[in-house]
């Protein structure tokens, strides 16, 4: 996002590193532990229900559809599922 010239200044202002390092300041306050994915983690792609990626997704596309077990929930929510069982995660502490 910050190659593109009308965003850029927008999006360095916001202070997303910030935001994350509050994030996982009060998780730790509180007792609760934060999935941190890798960057390139295909976790919007991944089916939650057979693990099948799903290489053509756009980004209006808002339901996610598997074409392999015809599993269909909100493209947000299957992400949210794909982090919280992944494997390959570190826990911010």
């Amino acid at each position: 996002m910050m190659k593109n010239r009308h965003l850029a200044k927008a999006i360095a202002q916001q202070g997303c590193y910030n935001f994350r390092v509050k994030l996982i300041a009060k998780c730790q306050q509180l007792g609760i532990p934060v999935h941190l994915t890798g960057r390139f983690e295909p976790i919007f792609k991944l089916c939650h229900n057979c693990g099948t990626k799903k290489v053509s997704l756009k980004l209006s596309e808002r339901t996610y559809h598997c074409p392999n077990c015809n599993y269909t929930n909100d493209r947000d929510l299957n992400a949210a599922l794909n982090i919280r069982d992944t494997k390959n995660f570190a826990l911010a502490y």
